[in-house]
């Protein structure tokens, strides 16, 4: 059989993912292109055009999931997904989430050059805010998708200017009108996602194809503090119900609690929001993130089930109120997808390397329905969620030589 990775074109991989990354583009290089915004919108339309171009079939669901089809020869056969996001962080890289979705682009129109006509058909897949920057928490598209969490359950969430994400999923629809609607979740036969490593292992070791082993789990939480505004001037200190101070001792606390002298803990307060936040007047609310990592999933569990009581235990005269927004524990991905991936690296003369995943993905919920695996191509110095983010051209390549293997064998 002719192999597809063959086909792989470094330059028109290079010269998609540039494209993209003028959708939502800042002065200093990097993209801001919130899930559901108008941006978003747009380079689902760019990738829905690139796709129409090669006679593969565009479609969106209930969930705002973009999918591109190449179709197989068994209409009954479940097909083969791959993919990532293109929603980005406020102040995001061009790579992120976006080389998945166009390296599985590429591997699909590898295999249309290659003269290949599938067994299974091959969805290419863009999910519905996987960052969370806007919509928290992320990963929401797969989430529904997975069957995890319902249509119910995202709607409602709103982001900072009081949008909530039903309307935004309606908004969006409306923007892309013309792509076909199509029906929500359905049989998956395996689900494989590229990415960029967002971590320096395989930048240090010159490794350009990480075989990754599963992913670490992360648990999330928002802490909203209650106290009382009140005069800077006139208030005394036994009188008030300082909702900053408060929160901060919190995070004090939590960050001695979480201390690990292995440095395996990845706990992180992202978002800090104050009212009335005015110079001169006593914090009355105070709202913060937590994000909480470790690979060990009963550690995990421990440290998680101890962040309500030292809030609070830390509280003082406010109220607090803790809601967990996302609890996703470590998961290792099969054995057999794993070798998948390190078989096709061999067969292509590709070094490579078996490593966990220290962020999260959306691969996370599809791990959950159907066999999954991801391929990590090197971050340069580790760098992402940051504007500098690069991957060099020839490693993007490379991992989507491995891609586009794995999906061959995958599709039949």
């Amino acid at each position: 059989m002719t192999q597809a990775a063959l086909f792989v074109d470094e330059r028109r991989l290079s010269e998609r993912l540039a494209a993209l990354a003028r959708i939502g583009a800042t002065p200093t290089g990097g993209v801001n292109r919130p899930a559901l915004s108008a941006e978003d919108a747009e380079a689902q339309a760019l990738m829905a055009s690139w796709g129409r171009a090669l006679d593969l079939t565009p479609s969106r669901d209930d969930a705002g999931n973009f999918f591109l089809r190449l179709n197989g020869q068994d209409p009954d056969a479940a097909p083969v997904l791959s993919g990532s996001h293109l929603d980005s962080q406020p102040t995001g890289g061009r790579y992120d989430g976006v080389f998945g979705v166009v390296a599985a682009l590429e591997a699909a129109q590898a295999m249309r050059e290659a003269g290949i006509t599938p067994r299974r058909s091959l969805d290419v897949v863009a999910w519905m805010n996987e960052e969370g920057s806007r919509f928290a928490p992320g990963m929401m598209g797969a989430a529904v998708f997975a069957g995890d969490r319902t249509l119910a359950d995202i709607g409602s969430v709103r982001d900072a200017d009081g949008i909530c994400v039903a309307d935004a999923l309606q908004d969006t629809a409306m923007r892309l009108a013309q792509l076909p609607h199509r029906p929500l979740a359905g049989a998956v036969h395996a689900y494989v996602e590229a990415h960029i490593e967002q971590g320096p292992v395989l930048d240090r070791l010159g490794i350009p194809v990480g075989v990754v082993t599963g992913i670490q789990g992360k648990h999330t939480f928002r802490v909203v503090v209650d106290g009382e505004a009140a005069h800077a001037g006139t208030s005394s200190r036994t009188e008030r119900r300082d909702a900053l101070l408060a929160a901060l001792a919190m995070v004090q606390a939590l960050t001695a609690e979480l201390h690990d002298a292995e440095d395996q803990v990845k706990f992180t307060v992202g978002r800090f929001e104050v009212t009335p936040n005015a110079p001169s007047v006593v914090p009355s609310r105070v709202l913060f993130s937590i994000d909480l990592r470790h690979p060990d999933t009963d550690t995990l569990r421990r440290l998680s089930a101890a962040v309500e009581p030292l809030c609070q235990a830390h509280a003082g005269p406010c109220k607090v109120t803790v809601t967990r927004l996302s609890a996703a524990d470590s998961l290792v991905f099969p054995d057999a997808m794993r070798a998948r991936v390190k078989s096709a690296a061999d067969t292509l003369g590709i070094a490579s390397m078996e490593l966990r995943s220290a962020a999260g993905h959306d691969a996370r919920y599809l791990h959950s329905v159907t066999p999954s695996a991801m391929v990590f191509v090197p971050s340069r110095d580790g760098i992402t969620h940051n504007e500098t983010e690069f991957t060099e051209p020839a490693d993007l390549a490379d991992g989507t030589r491995v891609l586009t293997e794995v999906l061959q064998g995958l599709v039949g």
